[in-house]
């Protein structure tokens, strides 16, 4: 079952079996399989009896918050490699590897965004990363710091949601629109995991199988636009992890039908949910939807990115001190595109936050 959306996307292996954006532009740099060959850059937390690599840099001042960065669907820590070294000029912030993803070692399953939170709340706890945090969230991780704030409401200070993915999005699943929430079959979700079977920290037969036969018809990992404007270091880096099975399986969620409803049944509840917390809202440019895929006719998919649109402007109404940037130069990850809106975004956030004003307009 296949998944596609340009600003989410999802290939399903295992349930909900997520993989990055490829390309046929091959990167020059040499993989290799020995993991001492791409040594971590941050430290590895224990949050349970599985390990989450967190990657802080720059240094505390006074009331600046520290600021946390949540990637993609398929994304991990050193995408923030050219918005990351800016920010560290002048406030402490934090990049990570959800569980099973980057260097970080898989979870308890299944995986819930709940779950999510929770392990990203421990390891900032543990490291001695306090906050509140400016939570800057990019595409999936859009939803994913918003169910972080939803958890843990006092460690917000303010948020940056980079063209993320909005509660009531449409998906195409095999080849149709189909509105994630209305997947949910009204289960509940399972409880947070806070300890780990020893099964649970290796791939199961079938997984390895699921993702090396995936593997085989996709062929070999591969670095392509945006991803070619990260440093020749980074993009190794990256290639080294796109080897790893377990990256294929880190965003497999059993219950995205459950959780898009749950997060948009509570947003038509409440107004603001974030208050007077300083928002900034950022859009990629119109118009670069490309062409429609296979299955999907013209007009059905300019009505479908007509209302993706709208439904992120919307955004600007999840708090009372909002502001909407749109990134003139951008495809999806403006992080990427334009780090320079990125950065500038998280700035306005901390100076409003530490201040207590209102984000200039």
């Amino acid at each position: 079952m296949r998944i596609r959306d340009s600003h989410l996307n999802l290939q399903i292996l295992i349930g909900a079996l997520t993989f990055c954006c490829f390309s046929l532009m091959t990167c020059a740099a040499q993989v290799t399989n020995d993991p001492t060959t791409y040594p971590p850059p941050g430290k590895l937390i224990d949050v349970g009896g599985w390990r989450l690599h967190l990657n802080c840099t720059g240094k505390s001042s006074g009331k600046t918050p520290t600021v946390v960065l949540e990637s993609g669907a398929g994304d991990f820590s050193v995408d923030w490699g050219l918005a990351q070294p800016e920010v560290a000029r002048f406030a402490r912030v934090c990049s990570y590897d959800r569980a099973g993803t980057g260097w970080s070692e898989l979870g308890p399953r299944p995986r819930t965004w709940r779950q999510v939170a929770y392990e990203l709340h421990t390891a900032l706890q543990k490291a001695g990363e306090k906050g509140p945090y400016v939570l800057v969230g990019h595409s999936l991780g859009g939803l994913l710091i918003r169910v972080y704030a939803n958890q843990y409401p006092k460690e917000l200070a303010g948020m940056v949601l980079v063209d993320s993915t909005h509660e009531d999005t449409v998906l195409i699943m095999n080849g149709k629109l189909k509105r994630m929430r209305e997947l949910s079959q009204g289960r509940n979700l399972p409880p947070i995991r806070t300890t780990i079977s020893s099964a649970e920290k290796e791939l199961s037969a079938e997984e390895e199988q699921g993702v090396e036969d995936s593997l085989k018809q996709m062929g070999a990992p591969q670095i392509g636009s945006p991803y070619n404007r990260l440093p020749a270091e980074l993009q190794a880096a990256r290639l080294w992890v796109l080897t790893q099975p377990r990256h294929y399986t880190a965003d497999s969620y059993d219950y995205m039908g459950e959780e898009f409803a749950e997060l948009y049944a509570a947003r038509q509840k409440q107004e603001y949910p974030l208050g007077d917390a300083p928002l900034v809202v950022l859009l990629q440019k119109p118009g670069k939807s490309g062409d429609p895929p296979p299955g999907i006719s013209a007009d059905e998919w300019e009505r479908f990115n007509d209302e993706k649109r709208r439904q992120k402007v919307e955004f600007t109404k999840l708090s009372r001190n909002s502001k909407l940037i749109v990134a003139e130069n951008s495809g999806h990850h403006i992080h990427l595109d334009e780090p320079a809106v990125v950065t500038n975004a998280i700035r306005q956030v901390i100076e409003a936050s530490r201040r207590g004003e209102k984000l200039p307009q």
